[in-house]
């Protein structure tokens, strides 16, 4: 799970699948902990958001997904605090989303790579131009449980593999403009493991922008306490991706707690608050603007 989510008891109702739409895809045998687990958490964390009368991302298709997928979510209702942890990955999807658009207006005839996909909807819920070719990336038992909600077309592909296997990108166009979306993804790779990326993507393609959000130097200390280490870097600025390719260029950054005003109940505003208030909570994690 995201190093940024609290974890405890929740007085928010629970979403309960069971009752709005019964057993549709089965789930159940996704293991507790485990990668796809997190994948259901943060989908879980967009359907309770979306629920609210002014919700900040309003992911409708999260909701529609929870309530088709056959899964304990109310065991993970009880895990991960929605009223607090909903507002911070809506803030942060917020955040991409409004670049994502603004570069597909941009660059109508782009590809999208969208890396450590999960369960998003974001190809078939944004407004993609129709001549854009959208490919998301994730680990084989991720897509395989994606495939069971979403279907391909001649613009949308969903690739099976770690983004560190170079054979996938065999099945990428060359040439043109790229945006390169990893949302929740290179801090778990190491250094040279992001590097190599980099390279293989800024070598296949002409021209792009690279969105990202990075933990900072806290990430790697605080997950060497709680998650066994699973956090491999942090960052200052987000410069070391400039110094490991220096075809990239840092254009734009911002903290993803910036927007909490917009958070619709005053006690989670109130925390939100709180947290921007102070520069080393702010900071910890930020969304990062790169150009090539």
């Amino acid at each position: 799970m995201r190093e940024d989510v609290v974890t405890g008891p929740d007085e928010q109702d629970p979403i309960d699948p069971q009752r709005e739409h019964r057993g549709k895809v089965d789930f159940t045998g996704v293991q507790w902990g485990s990668v796809e687990w997190t994948m259901l958490c943060m989908l879980y964390l967009r359907a309770c958001e979306s629920r609210l009368a002014h919700p900040i991302l309003g992911d409708q298709r999260a909701a529609q997904d929870v309530s088709r997928i056959d899964y304990d979510f109310r065991r993970i209702h009880r895990r991960i605090a929605p009223a607090f942890n909903q507002f911070g990955v809506a803030l942060r999807g917020a955040h991409f989303e409004a670049w994502i658009t603004d570069y597909l207006n941009r660059r109508p005839d782009s590809v999208v790579l969208h890396l450590g996909c999960g369960l998003h909807s974001r190809p078939v819920r944004l407004a993609v131009p129709r001549d854009v070719r959208w490919f998301d990336v994730d680990l084989p038992p991720v897509i395989a449980l994606r495939r069971q909600l979403y279907s391909e077309s001649d613009t949308y592909r969903m690739i099976g593999s770690s983004v560190t296997d170079p054979g996938w990108l065999d099945e990428l166009p060359t040439g043109g403009a790229v945006l390169i979306v990893a949302e929740g993804l290179l801090m778990y790779l190491t250094p040279a493991e992001v590097t190599e990326l980099l390279h293989r993507l800024v070598d296949r393609f002409d021209t792009g922008e690279l969105l990202a959000d990075l933990l900072s130097e806290w990430g790697p200390r605080l997950s060497r306490i709680m998650t066994s280490g699973i956090i491999k870097w942090g960052t200052r600025d987000g410069r070391e991706i400039t110094r490991w390719d220096s075809r990239l260029r840092l254009v734009e950054d911002v903290p993803v707690v910036d927007g909490f005003d917009r958070i619709p109940l005053s006690r989670q505003r109130f925390l939100y608050r709180m947290v921007h208030a102070v520069p080393t909570s702010r900071n910890y994690d930020r969304l990062y603007r790169y150009v090539f």
